[in-house]
C-alpha cells in the first residue's frame, strides 16, 4: 500500500483531463489501492477550466482535495498551473506543460495573459506539446504529463502502460505509449 496521495489535474476543456484521471483511477484499482476521483467540468466544451481531484491510498473518505493538501498538481496549460498551485502542500510538486492557451478575455483584449513563474520550489516544467508531437500526436500532451507523473509514483512501468491500453482507443495505443515513455524518460 502506498501512503495517501492527493493529485489535482487541471487544464482546458478538450485536453484529456478526464481521460487522464480515468487512467489513474484504473491504475490505482489495479494496484489494489482505494481511489476516489472527482471531476469538475465547468465550461469545458468552450475551452474553459477543467479540474479533477484524484485521491489514492488507505481510508480515502472524501473525493475532494482541499487547498494546501495536494502532493502533486499536473497542469496541461500554463495559466491553469498558476491557478491551481495553491492546492499544493509544502512538499508538493507542480508538473506543468508550458503551453499557453489564450482564454477568451485575453483574445478579446480585455486582459493580458499573466507573465509569471510558479511559486512552487518543486516544479517540473516542460514543453509537453513538443514531446507529444514527436510521439505522433499533439493530442497526447496528457499522456506525456502522465509519464512525468509516473516518475513520482513508484508503480511498475508495465502497470502504467497496461492502464493506458485499457483506457485509450486501440488505434491510438502506440502513439500514447510513445508519449508516456517520452514523459517518463524526460525526452
Amino acid at each position: 500500500m502506498m501512503k495517501n496521495t492527493n493529485i489535482i489535474i487541471v487544464g482546458v476543456g478538450g485536453q484529456g483531463i478526464l481521460l487522464t484521471s480515468k487512467i489513474l483511477g484504473y491504475l490505482a484499482l489495479d494496484m489494489g489501492e482505494q481511489v476516489k476521483v472527482s471531476e469538475v467540468h465547468g465550461m469545458s466544451q468552450r475551452g474553459g477550466s477543467v479540474i479533477t481531484h484524484v485521491r489514492i491510498g488507505e481510508n480515502v473518505a472524501s473525493p475532494l482535495v482541499t487547498p494546501g493538501e495536494a502532493d502533486l498538481v499536473i497542469a496541461f496549460e500554463w495559466l491553469e498551473a498558476l491557478r491551481a498551485e495553491h492546492y499544493l502542500n509544502k512538499d508538493g510538486v507542480l508538473i506543468s506543460n508550458t503551453q499557453e492557451i489564450l482564454p477568451m478575455p485575453v483574445i478579446m483584449g480585455n486582459t493580458q495573459y499573466p507573465d509569471q513563474a510558479p511559486v512552487s520550489q518543486k516544479a517540473v516544467l516542460l514543453d509537453a506539446l513538443d514531446l507529444a508531437e514527436k510521439a505522433g500526436s499533439a493530442r497526447a500532451v496528457n499522456i506525456v504529463l502522465l509519464g512525468v507523473l509516473a516518475r513520482f509514483i513508484d508503480w511498475p512501468q508495465e502497470k502504467w502502460e497496461s492502464a493506458i491500453a485499457a483506457c485509450v482507443p486501440p488505434k491510438t495505443l502506440e502513439t500514447n505509449l510513445r508519449a508516456f515513455r517520452a514523459g517518463l524518460k524526460g525526452a
